[in-house]
């Protein structure tokens, strides 16, 4: 019940559960389980052979699931057929019928559905002039640039006004600044259809940018499932840690050991007290220490508190530069500084953690995310 005392439906408009997909004896997906709410922008993020468009797949009936059930708003849909699952898919390839004028298109899923052809044009009109393309209504697919048929696609998406829309990869055929134009698009469209979008991607960008949620996959099974600075900021695993940021998380070898003032992680990199931190971690186990490229500070090498590093290569990426060094141990790292640093390959240079660390169990899981402080090692 709202605020106002009125009535709220909270039922998920998709739930899965337990979701499992073989194909003999290959697992695509393994226990997968989420509830996706109305109105949310969920992205399905994971590398390639994940099982993000399997999954997407499953939603739709175009796979069947060997495990678990899915939910359309509240509804079993296991034994439902495709296109009585109210989602609409948008695919990659556009899929548009290149004798159909864009009309035509857009308007084909009501014309299938027994709708009258007033209402099919009326229909039609207000999504030209929702995706402002009411110039092109007669032209052909053919005849369009590959922003405008993925409009025409979104189009025959949005006219059939689904619980849901799928969508796997529909920007991935278009150039880098056409997709981050068509992204800002379909953010824009999400916000005035208000219809629940379940996306999948490859690219952390288009993730990170878009997503209310993300769902990380790697062989079949969920990592994480977080906003987007739970999933940057707070990574269940090293792999999460990895494959979500630009560069890559630095993860280095570490150890519990015991101290004067108390148990301390030890690298050949840095030294990180634990008390306070809520980190009960057996002395002599191993762990992985995370840092982010923008959490490390660069300094000159005569600063007596810093570690120790040379500069092995120099990266301009626009406003920032990656700058990759060399640390105790043959031990490599990545600092993310302004494009204004002034350094070049083979410098020396120190290293300041400025507190932000992630810690890492044996098997890679996320075990504290905390301000540690940090000593440079064997200065600890």
């Amino acid at each position: 019940m709202g605020a106002d005392g009125t009535m709220v439906d909270d039922t998920p408009a998709i739930e899965l559960v337990g979701i499992g997909k073989r194909y003999g004896d290959a697992v695509a997906l393994e226990d997968v389980s989420i509830a996706i709410a109305k109105r949310e922008f969920v992205v399905l993020l994971g590398p390639s052979g994940c099982g993000k468009s399997t999954l997407l797949k499953v939603i739709a009936g175009l796979e069947d699931a060997t495990d678990g059930e899915v939910y359309i708003d509240g509804r079993l849909a296991n034994y439902v057929v495709p296109k009585e699952r109210d989602v609409a898919m948008v695919f990659q390839n556009y899929a548009l019928y290149p004798h159909m004028t864009v009309a035509r298109n857009i308007g084909f899923p009501l014309k299938m559905t027994g709708h009258s052809k007033e209402e099919v044009r009326q229909r039609v009109a207000e999504m030209a002039q929702l995706l402002e393309m009411e110039t092109e209504l007669e032209k052909y697919p053919g005849t369009l640039s590959g922003g405008q048929r993925q409009r025409v696609a979104l189009g025959r998406a949005i006219i059939r006004n689904p619980t849901a829309f799928l969508m796997d990869e529909p920007l991935s055929n278009l150039d880098a600044l056409l997709r981050t134009q068509m992204r800002d698009e379909l953010l824009k469209l999400h916000r005035r259809v208000g219809r629940t979008t379940i996306y999948v991607t490859h690219d952390q960008m288009e993730a990170m940018t878009m997503a209310d949620r993300i769902v990380v996959l790697k062989s079949g099974v969920i990592q994480q499932i977080g906003t987007p600075r739970q999933v940057y900021r707070e990574p269940a695993n090293t792999f999460v840690a990895m494959f979500v940021g630009s560069p890559q998380m630095n993860l280095f070898a570490g150890q519990v050991a015991a101290g004067g003032a108390g148990p301390r992680i030890e690298s050949p990199v840095m030294t990180v007290p634990l008390d306070g931190h809520g980190l009960d971690l057996d002395v002599g186990r191993d762990v992985t220490i995370g840092v982010r490229a923008e959490d490390i500070v660069l300094t000159h090498d005569s600063d007596a508190d810093a570690v120790r590093a040379s500069v092995t290569l120099v990266e301009p990426v626009g406003a920032d530069v990656f700058i990759n060094v060399s640390l105790p141990g043959d031990v490599a790292c990545v600092v993310r500084v302004p494009a204004t640093t002034d350094v070049t390959e083979g410098q020396p240079v120190g290293l300041h953690f400025s507190g932000r660390l992630h810690v890492f169990g044996p098997d890679g899981a996320r075990l504290s995310t905390g301000d540690l402080f940090v000593h440079p090692a064997g200065l600890g």
